[in-house]
């Protein structure tokens, strides 16, 4: 357990599908029954990549706040590794909402979702399905396989396809899975090749960290058909949407499209990259407009006033 000036932050572990996840739950200091957020990371990300500076700041708040890692990556359980699985990534925002439920020690009736790029994407569809949530953030959201696609360049995702064919061939005779970088330099076969896509990932990560630049790539044909952003006017929360206008990962004029289709969606559009929303002013700036949405739709005040 890590005890901070106004938190303390314990290691969880929750089932879900076949396995587990690792995460941390942050607690409010001297605060009783606070409303809880629930944090998820991008593409093959794992929550030591910035996901704790979100957190700590929403439980200073007076939020408490749960930053989990997807199954087969990082500490979480999961066989085999770096297998990237939309399904079983939707399953693990599944178990994490009945985890918090499950606990005594916050309000499970003030409950929210956070994700951020990929999780963005799943923030998206979770909101859509989950209406007892009080409310949903998603930052530079991956809303459409296609568009991302098309950004990414026709010429590079062909690159990736033998790659796909010699996964699919390993995963029917049981070998082990052949893997495809997350994030290159540009030209590469990769998920993400833009200028900024390998030097953003880099960055967000500490030392000793469990994050590996590859994923099965099985996974590829079910992310171009991926598009959680349709998803967006089936929400019946409020729903903040945190935009990058220059993203090179996520294309905002998609994004901006659907986000407008959300009955009581909020959208924030900043001049900064996509890998800038974690670190540095971009991230100040963004963080405070999420506390203040979260304050609005949840009231960490009501707890500690109770308490």
């Amino acid at each position: 357990m890590t005890t901070a000036q106004s938190f303390t932050r314990h290691d969880i572990t929750f089932p879900s599908g076949d396995s587990t996840c690792a995460g941390w739950l942050y607690l409010p200091a001297g605060v009783t029954s606070a409303p809880v957020v629930i944090l998820g990371h991008g593409l093959g990300a794992v929550r030591e990549m910035r996901l704790d500076a979100f957190a700590e700041r929403f439980a200073q708040a007076g939020i408490a706040a749960v930053a989990f890692t997807y199954r087969h990556f990082g500490d979480s359980g999961g066989h085999p590794r770096q297998l990237l699985s939309i399904k079983r990534q939707l399953t693990d925002w599944d178990a994490a909402i009945a985890y918090v439920k499950a606990r005594t020690d916050v309000d499970r009736t003030r409950m929210a979702v956070w994700g951020s790029s990929f999780g963005g994407g799943h923030a998206i569809t979770v909101a859509s399905r989950h209406p007892e949530l009080r409310a949903a953030i998603a930052q530079c959201p991956f809303t459409d396989g296609l568009a991302s696609a098309l950004a990414l360049g026709p010429a590079a995702s062909l690159k990736v396809l033998p790659v796909v064919a010699r996964d699919l061939a390993a995963r029917g005779r049981g070998k082990p899975p052949v893997m495809v970088p997350i994030a290159a330099t540009p030209g590469s076969s990769a998920l993400m090749n833009a200028s900024d896509a390998l030097p953003g990932y880099q960055a967000l990560q500490p030392p000793g960290t469990t994050f590996r630049n590859e994923v099965a790539a099985r996974v590829i044909p079910t992310i171009l058909t991926y598009r959680p952003g349709r998803a967006a006017k089936k929400i019946t929360i409020p729903i903040l949407f945190c935009v990058s206008d220059t993203d090179s990962v996520t294309p905002p004029a998609q994004t901006l499209r659907y986000a407008r289709t959300a009955p009581k969606g909020e959208i924030k559009r900043y001049d900064a990259g996509h890998f800038d929303f974690y670190t540095g002013e971009t991230f100040e700036v963004l963080v405070r407009d999420q506390i203040e949405f979260l304050t609005r739709q949840l009231n960490p005040a009501a707890a500690a006033s109770a308490a």
